[in-house]
């Protein structure tokens, strides 16, 4: 994993996750700024996937398991997945809530994917 990059997930999440919950609080339905956020996250997170399997030939090796580390990033991948095709098919604004619940959960799940990635085993 690359630091700044991991930083810059965190951030994006948390923004994300924030606004959905707020925009569902607010009682707003999915719209595009919610889903877009969330897109955004998705994004970031294939970008991850791509750098996780780059990042070994170039000598930065995970500290901790490959194989915890990777079902980390194949769950995060799913999750706001998951949350926006259920935005889509409820349309309500709890739905919207969830799409910012998931991001949140992204931006645990990265964290913990540095902490395996960085500090594990040293």
């Amino acid at each position: 994993m690359i630091e700044w990059f991991t930083w810059l997930q965190l951030g994006v999440a948390t923004v994300a996750g924030l606004l959905g919950i707020g925009l569902g609080l607010a009682d707003r339905k999915p719209s595009d700024l919610s889903l877009g956020a969330t897109a955004l996250v998705e994004l970031l997170l294939i970008a991850q996937l791509v750098v996780a399997i780059v990042a070994p030939f170039t000598g930065n090796n995970a500290s901790g398991s490959v194989l915890e580390f990777y079902t980390y990033l194949i769950s995060a991948i799913l999750v706001p997945v998951a949350a926006v095709v259920w935005a889509l098919i409820e349309r309500s604004r709890w739905s919207t809530v969830i799409v910012g619940a998931s991001c949140l959960a992204v931006a645990v799940m990265v964290y913990r994917m540095w902490q395996i990635w960085t500090v594990q085993g040293l």
